[in-house]
C-alpha cells in the first residue's frame, strides 16, 4: 500500500515487439546483440582491428527498435549518423555453449536491419578506448524489419544483402562475405550470456557505410526477406 500523499509509481513502458510474417501476435524483444566488424571489406574501410579478431559484441537496448515505415529522429549530439545494414537473427529457443552444429536449432527467424551509428562519437570512445555505447545504443537505433520463421523461409546463410538511400545504392554483399557465420555467432555469444526466447542478434554490415541526413529515405534489403523502408526526420526538439 502507498504512503499517504505519495505519488504511484510510473506504469511500465510497454515491451519494444517485432512483426512476425504470417502471424498477428509479434516477436517479442528481450534483448539486442550486435557482433562488430564481420565482414572483411568493412574492416578495411573502417582501418580498424585486425582482420583475424574473432567477433566482439555489444549491445543496443530492446526499445532502440524502430518497425518499418517508421520516421527516425536525427539523434542529439551528432554530425555523422551512419547506416549499416544487417542481417537480423531472431532467436526462440535459449540456452548457453550451444555447439555450432546446434546452434541454428536456436533460431526462430530471420529479418533485415540496420546499424545506426553516430559515427563521429564511436570513432571518438575507440580512440579513447572506451565503451562504444554512446555510438550505438541511442534511441531509435535498431530498425528493423519483419521477422521471417525459419519454418517458412529456412535458414539465412547465403543471398545479397543491400541498402539503398533515396533510390541510390550505398552497401551491396553477400551473407556469404560473413567471417563468422550465424551458427558460429550463435553458439559463441551462447558462451558469453544465456540465450533466451526474444534476443535478436545482429550479424555485422558490409561494407559501404555512410551518412544520412533528415529527409533521406532508406531502403534495407536481404534476399528472401521483406525489405526494411524508413525516412530520417529531423531532429526532435
Amino acid at each position: 500500500m502507498s504512503a499517504p500523499g505519495s505519488p504511484a509509481p510510473p506504469a511500465a513502458p510497454r515491451p519494444a515487439v517485432v512483426a512476425v510474417a504470417g502471424h498477428d501476435a509479434p516477436f517479442p524483444v528481450r534483448r539486442i546483440y550486435c557482433v562488430g566488424r564481420n565482414y572483411l571489406e568493412h574492416i578495411r574501410e573502417m582501418q580498424e582491428g585486425d582482420e583475424r579478431d574473432p567477433p566482439f559484441f555489444f549491445q543496443k537496448p530492446a526499445d532502440a527498435v524502430v518497425s518499418d515505415g517508421a520516421r527516425v529522429p536525427y539523434p542529439p549530439c551528432t554530425n555523422d549518423l551512419q547506416h549499416e545494414v544487417e542481417l537480423v537473427v531472431a532467436i526462440g529457443d535459449g540456452g548457453r555453449d550451444l555447439s555450432v552444429s546446434r546452434a541454428l536449432e536456436a533460431v526462430y527467424g530471420y529479418a533485415v536491419g540496420v546499424d545506426l551509428t553516430r559515427r563521429d562519437r564511436q570513432r571518438e570512445a575507440f580512440a579513447k578506448g572506451l565503451p562504444w555505447e554512446i555510438g550505438k545504443a541511442f534511441d531509435h537505433s535498431a530498425p528493423c524489419g519483419m521477422v521471417h520463421p525459419v519454418a517458412v523461409v529456412g535458414h539465412r546463410l547465403t543471398g545479397e544483402i543491400r541498402l539503398s538511400v533515396n533510390g541510390e545504392p550505398r552497401q551491396r554483399g553477400d551473407l556469404r562475405q560473413m567471417i563468422w557465420n550465424v551458427p558460429e555467432i550463435v553458439a559463441q555469444l551462447s558462451r558469453l550470456y544465456r540465450l533466451v526466447p526474444g534476443d535478436l542478434v545482429m550479424t555485422g554490415t558490409p561494407a559501404g557505410v555512410g551518412a544520412l541526413r533528415p529527409g533521406d529515405r532508406v531502403e534495407a534489403a536481404v534476399e528472401g526477406l521483406s525489405p526494411l523502408t524508413f525516412t530520417i526526420a529531423p531532429a526532435e526538439a
